[in-house]
């Protein structure tokens, strides 16, 4: 089939693209080449597949997007702004970027002539806000964030809101009712929402998948506001401290880059996913600071770098979300390959063979400023 990848040049996007050069398909690329993540020259990264045609363009610019896709089967969505923390005060770029320019390809895909036969597009964790918990007395809660008042105290747990119990984190599943808690989470929601809403009118198979924590090759490391992997291992690289907020036993899910892109295929190959909506995880939680001190081990072995706890919080930040993967195994076969200890190795031999610029503290300098970390 012939595929176009938006955001194909990017660290998702690109092994999406390689997992479908692999299977035989004709990848197009389309990507603007965002500075922020690919420096200010704006080069074509050296990973880009040689099989996949490439076209430098923005999901903004109807036009040029229009020559991309017309004559494709199938669309990967997966061109956005990235950042939870800076879409706080950049939030009209933000929303150009992710919302408007979903609502750019679709105002294309509904209104030219196209050979269009089916469209991913790529969601995000974040869009639950906190995951789900239980409560010993009051059972299943899906609570909302805790307050600036009880963090303020250094209290991290969550509570319940009907009896103060400390609740108990459990697998969130897809039918969590969303409550996105930054420009980021609401303009992920709104491309899921956006896509499906499409897909359905027009009869046209689409696919949602919410993306959990993703990591591996090609991140950008000198990007302060991509994933948590990526901005400890760029401060290790450098000699510094990973700087963990609140007490660092917070938790995510982290799933490997590749099974990410594996995923992809699947949903795209199967029709049992049209409609859909799956979280992309593994299942298995891991804290923020088991995080730092594994990547400090792996790349700069013998140094004990250590990470500097903050014992303070991000305005916006949850406690625990992780995913329950039952419903992408049973409908698509889905199971990661890459088990976390593998998968962190792989990304540490390839952090160490980078040159990159820590620009973490400056990130939360910004954030600071702006009073939204306490």
């Amino acid at each position: 089939m012939k595929i176009l990848v938006t955001g194909g040049a990017g660290f998702i996007g690109s092994f999406i693209v390689d997992e479908l050069v692999e299977a035989g398909h004709k990848v197009r690329i389309y990507d603007s080449l965002d500075p922020q993540v690919h420096g200010k020259r704006r080069k074509a990264p050296s990973y880009l597949n040689k099989e996949a045609e490439f076209i430098k363009g923005d999901v903004l610019d109807e036009e040029s997007f229009y020559k991309a896709v017309k004559d494709v089967e199938v669309l990967f969505h997966e061109a956005a702004a990235v950042g939870v923390g800076q879409s706080m005060y950049e939030i009209r770029r933000y929303t150009e970027q992710n919302t408007l320019g979903a609502a750019s390809v679709l105002d294309v895909i509904a209104n030219r002539k196209n050979k269009l036969k089916k469209m991913i597009v790529a969601s995000s964790m974040s869009i639950y806000g906190e995951g789900k918990y239980s409560c010993r007395k009051c059972g299943i809660v899906h609570p909302q964030l805790r307050t600036d008042g009880q963090l303020k105290k250094g209290v991290w747990d969550v509570l319940c809101p009907a009896c103060s119990g400390v609740l108990e984190p459990m697998p969130t599943d897809e039918t969590k009712p969303v409550n996105p808690t930054s420009i980021y989470a609401v303009n992920k929601r709104d491309h899921e929402e956006m896509f499906m809403a499409v897909g359905r009118a027009y009869k046209l198979p689409t696919v949602a998948l919410r993306y959990f924590n993703a990591y591996g090759p090609r991140q950008a490391l000198s990007n302060p506001y991509t994933g948590v992997c990526a901005i400890f291992s760029s401060a290790i690289l450098n000699g510094n401290r990973p700087v963990v907020f609140e007490d660092g036993l917070q938790s995510r899910d982290f799933i490997h880059v590749k099974d990410v892109a594996r995923a992809n295929r699947l949903v795209m190959e199967g029709a049992e996913a049209d409609y859909q909506v799956f979280n992309v995880g593994s299942g298995k939680p891991q804290t923020i600071l088991d995080i730092a001190r594994i990547l400090a081990g792996k790349i700069k072995p013998g140094e004990e770098i250590k990470p500097e706890i903050k014992n303070s919080f991000r305005e916006g930040d949850i406690r625990h979300c992780y995913a329950d993967t039952s419903k992408i195994e049973r409908m698509i076969g889905f199971k990661p390959n890459i088990n976390f200890e593998s998968g962190m190795n792989d990304l540490t031999e390839w952090v160490a063979s980078q040159v990159c610029e820590d620009r973490s503290s400056q990130a939360i300098k910004e954030l600071k400023k702006r009073g939204l970390t306490q």
